[in-house]
């Protein structure tokens, strides 16, 4: 993947505001759902949604700008930290090896474990040694020891794992990456809520030859949706539509979480209002089988072209019936004295 903050059309020095600012606009216009003939539109999206995710998380972002982790969150194979951004060499070596206790979205590990630089190289005759003391630094570090006696039960490992709104809402089945370099399917339950923590049970950390390893806890967080939101078992679009439709009504087409639908927009609609597509909804949690909320399309009257000659010509000439203060609920603060 490209640079995530070129993705983004952000400084290295962003703030956690303007990433978010700068994803949400991006997203408006680069979701495949109003780009549907551009056939690489989707490949873009998923760009920046990782490009999103990587720098939205500040642990993530930070070891990204050390040079850490690549632009995809992997590992870089024993690479260097530093105190300055994306340099490659600095006073400690980090290892590469996986085996920690907490993961990226994409699901590689970040464990946390540090090898001072002198320490690690002091003396060594070869690569070999060199691994050698690496993973025996680890092992001691996941508190292993080196006996076998010990036969505690290991450590719990955490991992996050970043899905869409459409896979929380309806359930999937996804990847991780453990920080052994094992993968496992995690199974998405519908209806999940961000921060929702899935439990992998003897996934974790081991404890000795003879000990249990301890659960990998997968924290599962759900990407932000330029379309949809969710409001308990309902889904809340916002949907823009001409001037015309919204005077004269008509066929449009909008996002689901389970596809495309064609709706009727009534005669004389306003921005505000509200259709319901029953059954669109998220699956409900009281257990009833196919029973699932709806979905709520909030109408918004977007003018294509304000610009336009011949509609300034028309308002000009045309006379409401009444006269009516659109702003008349808000407000007035100068009133209140």
């Amino acid at each position: 993947m490209k640079d995530p903050y070129t993705v983004l059309g952000v400084p290295h020095d962003a703030s956690p505001d303007d990433i978010k600012r700068a994803y949400r606009s991006r997203a408006r216009t680069m979701h495949p759902d109003v780009n549907t003939t551009d056939p690489k539109a989707e490949d873009r999206f998923k760009e920046l949604n990782a490009a999103h995710d990587l720098l939205s998380d500040p642990t993530r972002r930070a070891r990204y700008d050390r040079g850490e982790i690549d632009a995809n969150g992997q590992e870089r194979p024993f690479g260097f930290r530093s105190s300055g951004p994306r340099s490659g060499f600095g006073s400690n070596f980090r290892s590469g090896f996986g085996g920690g206790s907490r993961a990226s979205a994409s699901g590689s590990a970040d464990d946390g474990f540090h090898f001072q630089f002198n320490d690690l190289f002091k003396g060594a005759s070869s690569f070999d040694d060199i691994f050698a003391r690496a993973q025996s630094a680890k092992r001691k570090a996941a508190g292993e020891g080196g006996d076998g006696a010990d036969a505690k039960r290991g450590a719990d490992s955490r991992y996050r794992l970043t899905v869409s709104f459409e896979d929380a809402a309806l359930g999937a089945s996804r990847t991780v990456t453990l920080a052994n370099g094992k993968t496992l399917k995690v199974r998405v339950p519908a209806a999940c809520v961000g921060g929702t923590t899935l439990r992998l049970r003897g996934q974790g950390t081991g404890s000795g030859i003879s000990g249990n390893a301890g659960d990998a806890l997968v924290e599962i967080v759900v990407r932000p949706h330029p379309v949809f939101s969710a409001s308990g078992d309902d889904v809340i679009a916002e949907v823009p539509i001409s001037l015309r439709e919204a005077v004269l009504g008509g066929k449009i087409t909008v996002p689901t979480v389970d596809g495309r639908v064609a709706v009727t927009v009534p005669e004389g609609s306003n921005t505000g209002a509200t259709l319901r597509l029953r059954g669109k909804g998220l699956p409900r949690k009281d257990g009833a089988l196919d029973a699932r909320g709806d979905q709520l399309v909030r109408l918004r009257i977007v003018l294509e072209d304000p610009k336009d000659e011949r509609l300034k010509a028309f308002v000009r000439k045309w006379t409401p019936t009444q006269d009516t203060d659109v702003r008349a609920g808000l407000e007035n603060p100068a009133a209140e004295g």
